[in-house]
């Protein structure tokens, strides 16, 4: 699955801790910092899949979703 967003760019900063639990890049009282950890927590911990991001300027972000046809 590949989910895209020709928005804005995530900074490396951000990138290299996107799935830690509570991030925060929205401002404060926007969003709980739980989606995209607790997205990592399911497909990659949980399923054995693959979450990947990959950001570029003047392109957006884009998430590719892998998960196995075979869970255990």
């Amino acid at each position: 699955m590949l989910i895209v967003d020709n928005g804005g760019r995530i900074s490396e900063k951000v990138n290299s801790n996107l799935f830690e639990l509570f991030l925060k890049i929205k401002p404060i009282g926007k969003g709980t910092g739980l989606g995209i950890s607790i997205s990592y927590q399911i497909i990659v911990e949980q399923d054995q899949g693959k979450l990947e991001c990959y950001s570029q300027l003047g392109k957006g972000t884009e998430f590719i979703i892998k998960i196995p046809m075979n869970l255990n």
